[in-house]
């Protein structure tokens, strides 16, 4: 009985010593295709000159995965003024409180853009500087967008 618990032993050591081997090895596999189709890359950045901005690029694939949906910059009537507004579902906050919205410039293609907030009205935000009229910006995928430029892309 003793000699076959040190068996049982030994076993359950490899056993998890081959998982723990596992854990560092890369993926072999992606479940679809990445950027370009032949990749497996979810999302690419190409950097945008020397603004300190990157243009993320996400595969058809990780777009449907994040569920991503846009709206318009749009003019409305706050207070008696015409102002740009924005839902405030499209606003992020960065590390230094600085406020930015994701415009959509062409499919799949996301660049943040920096927006100046006079205030903030229930589910809208109301624009002193910002993206004109007309420009579509991400309201559901915001936050991936923002950790897909910072930490170099999704995890397939």
């Amino acid at each position: 009985m003793r000699h076959s618990n040190r068996w049982m032993i030994a076993v359950i050591i490899i056993i998890i010593a081959l998982q723990l081997a596992a854990c560092g090895q890369p993926p072999t596999s992606s479940a679809g295709k990445g950027v370009g189709g032949d990749s497996t890359e979810p999302a690419k950045l190409e950097p945008l000159g020397g603004t300190g901005l990157n243009r993320v690029i996400l595969s058809a694939e990780a777009a449907k995965r994040l569920g991503i949906q846009t709206a318009l910059v749009h003019d409305m009537r706050v207070q008696g003024k015409m102002r740009e507004v924005v839902p405030y579902a499209a606003m992020i906050y960065d590390l230094h409180g600085e406020t930015w919205v994701y415009t959509n410039p062409s499919p799949l293609t996301f660049v943040r853009d920096r927006i100046s907030v006079d205030y903030i009205d229930g589910d809208l935000v109301v624009l002193s500087a910002g993206p004109p009229s007309g420009t579509a910006v991400v309201t559901v995928g915001v936050p991936e967008l923002y950790g897909t430029e910072f930490e170099g892309g999704l995890q397939p």
